[in-house]
């Protein structure tokens, strides 16, 4: 069964969110994945899931403007519980 970590940094100044987010992916066991809280978009941390071998779907938040949902690439039992969150919530589209 795989267990959401949730991660809230949309009161944070930068670089903080950033730092926080990269602290919890690497804290992740087998199983599990993050729900992250932010108040934008977290542009600077898709690049480092991607060679860090992370997946994700952002989605606007019903009470946060963001809300991301992080993976192991080879995590199926995550991806499926985080993405069955996620298809909760709108998917983000850049404007």
């Amino acid at each position: 069964m795989a267990d959401e970590q949730v991660l809230d940094v949309s009161q944070m100044e930068a670089p903080e969110p950033l730092v926080e987010s990269i602290r919890a992916l690497g804290a992740l066991s087998s199983g599990q994945w993050l729900h992250l809280y932010h108040r934008m978009k977290p542009c600077k941390l898709y690049d480092y899931m991607e060679q860090h071998g992370y997946q994700s779907i952002t989605c606007r938040g019903s009470e946060i403007a963001c809300e991301v949902f992080i993976w192991r690439v080879s995590d199926n039992d995550a991806a499926n519980a985080a993405q069955a969150i996620a298809a909760t919530l709108p998917i983000w589209k850049d404007e």
